[in-house]
């Protein structure tokens, strides 16, 4: 199936590593020119980037910050003219891992305000940015990464869970404004837990018992996040829109 993704311009919020890193691939091996964002791990996607190629460019990015968010977009545009899919990836989890031990009403109000706000205003500040582009060239797609922790919850994922739902309300009213404006598609996708090079080992205590949850008897790894992630963020998209879609092998 051809995706229609030649030529076209690609971002890739997050793109050092896990998903996101697969994510970038797969669209570049589909012929687009893509953009790689990071924070902090920058050799980590400058690696990424010598093996995509001439049609990958590096940009710092900083989820929540709009100067950080309108200098990609101007990077993006002076590169190639265009921006045709923005995928929404970076996060933001507040810098502590989820406990069993941890009261949501403890954690710092500094700590669970700043995942709130980088989480969700991060993510509309740079839908806002690209939207205008996609509308006059009446050609887009914005893909967002949620979570599975929206439907099924866990102790210590309390505000990152209440971003990504508000998320889930903001692409379903954006995909509306967008869809009268051209081909231009809005969609959430919410990974389960997957499989990736940097958690494999950090995972194997856990991954029996939640694989025997799944139909497929397995975990997801992020190449197969990805691919669900580049169609719907492809021409041959052309009537997914204002969706939340699980990919987490049935779970």
């Amino acid at each position: 199936m051809d995706l229609g993704l030649s030529g076209r311009t690609v971002i890739v919020t997050g793109a050092s590593g896990g998903i996101g890193r697969e994510i970038a691939r797969g669209y570049a091996a589909e012929g687009a020119d893509v953009v790689l964002t990071y924070r902090n791990a920058r050799d980590d996607v400058e690696t990424l980037a010598k093996e995509i190629g001439e049609r990958a460019l590096v940009v710092p990015y900083e989820l929540g910050a709009p100067t950080s968010a309108t200098a990609l977009v101007a990077a993006a545009l002076e590169w190639t003219g265009r921006i045709d899919v923005l995928v929404n990836n970076a996060l933001r989890t507040g810098g502590r891992r989820p406990s069993p031990d941890q009261s949501f009403e403890d954690v710092p109000d500094a700590e669970w305000v700043e995942t709130l706000r980088c989480n969700i205003e991060g993510y509309i500040g740079l839908s806002r940015l690209v939207a205008p582009v996609m509308r006059e060239r009446r050609f887009g797609r914005l893909v967002h990464i949620s979570s599975g922790l929206v439907t099924d919850g866990m102790i210590g994922a309390e505000y990152y869970a209440a971003a990504k739902a508000a998320l889930h309300g903001f692409n379903r009213s954006a995909a509306f404004s967008l869809g009268r404006d051209g081909d231009i598609l809005s969609n959430v996708v919410m990974p389960g837990l997957t499989t990736t090079a940097r958690n494999r080992s950090r995972l194997e205590p856990i991954s029996d018992a939640y694989s025997d949850r799944a139909p497929i008897r397995r975990l997801l790894d992020a190449a197969e996040v990805a691919n669900a992630v580049v169609y719907l963020g492809s021409a041959a998209n052309t009537g997914i829109t204002g969706q939340a879609i699980s990919v987490t092998g049935g779970v």
